[in-house]
C-alpha cells in the first residue's frame, strides 16, 4: 500500500456522473486493489477515472471494480470511486482513493455501467437519475 504525499497533475477529473453535491462530503478513505483493475477499462489515461463503481475484496478488505460475475467480494457494489487517483506504473502497489457512497449519480455519465444487481446492492444509498 502506497500512502506518501506527492504532488502531481494529470488530466481532468470528470465528475459529471454525481448528481448533486450530496454526500460528496461524506466519503470513505479505501485503498484500490489494482491488479484487479484492467488497464485499457479502467484507467487507460493513466489514472481510475472518478466514478467507477466498485466492490469490496472479502479477502483483504481492499476494492477493486464492481462486477456481478465476481466470486470475490466484487460481486456486490458498494459505492463509486470519488475522485480520481493515478495509477502506479506497477500493478502491486494500491493507491488510497475516497468512495462515495451516498448520494445521486446521473448513470448516463458513468465511466463503467451498472447493471440492475449493483443498483439493488445500492437501493436506499445511491439513487440513479
Amino acid at each position: 500500500m502506497e500512502l506518501s504525499i506527492k504532488t502531481q497533475t494529470f488530466g481532468n477529473d470528470d465528475q459529471s456522473w454525481l448528481g448533486s453535491e450530496h454526500g460528496t462530503q461524506a466519503t470513505e478513505t479505501i485503498v484500490l486493489d489494482t491488479s484487479t483493475f484492467t488497464p485499457a477499462t479502467h484507467y487507460p489515461e493513466g489514472f481510475f477515472k472518478s466514478g467507477i463503481p466498485l466492490g469490496q475484496i472479502t479477502s483483504g478488505g481492499k476494492f477493486g471494480p464492481y462486477d456481478n460475475a465476481a466470486s470475490d467480494g466484487r460481486e456486490k457494489l458498494v459505492g463509486f470511486l470519488f475522485a480520481a487517483v493515478p495509477a502506479p506504473a506497477v500493478n502491486t502497489l494500491d493507491p488510497a482513493a475516497a468512495l462515495f457512497v451516498h448520494g445521486k449519480v446521473r448513470e448516463s455519465r458513468l465511466p463503467v455501467a451498472v447493471d440492475a444487481a449493483g443498483k439493488a446492492d445500492v437501493a436506499g444509498s445511491i439513487r440513479f437519475v
